[in-house]
């Protein structure tokens, strides 16, 4: 591979970092999708839990090992919640053609409990 590409697929996934970070922070740009037990939290619970979805920044190898921060977990008393982005086709049937690009793309990510995986 030489340099142009790394830089090519280097530039592509932080665009794809840049989109999912987006969703995740603002709910900008996708959709955000509860699961039930995660919606049947009480309304102070679930203001807290997507607070601490939005302010995630604990990117590692383990858990975000393309780099574009699209999973994540938080803890909130003991209890484990976990978040992912996935990139669809703008029908949403299948994989996106191309996650880099919004114009072909629709994000969803979706909130759960530990329990729900």
């Amino acid at each position: 591979m030489d340099r142009h590409e790394d830089a090519s697929r280097l530039q592509r996934t932080r665009k794809i970092q840049e989109l999912n970070d987006r969703l995740r922070k603002t709910g900008i740009g996708g959709k955000v999708v509860l699961t039930r037990a995660v919606a049947a939290m009480g309304a102070p619970e679930l203001t807290d839990l997507l607070r601490r979805v939005r302010e995630f920044d604990t990117f590692t190898g383990g858990n975000d090992p393309w780099g574009e921060h699209d999973f994540g977990e938080v803890g909130i008393e003991g209890e484990r919640y976990f978040w992912k982005i996935d990139a669809y086709d703008l029908n949403l049937e299948y994989g996106s053609p191309d996650p880099a690009d919004e114009a072909v793309t629709c994000r969803v990510i979706t909130i759960m409990t530990a329990m729900d995986l």
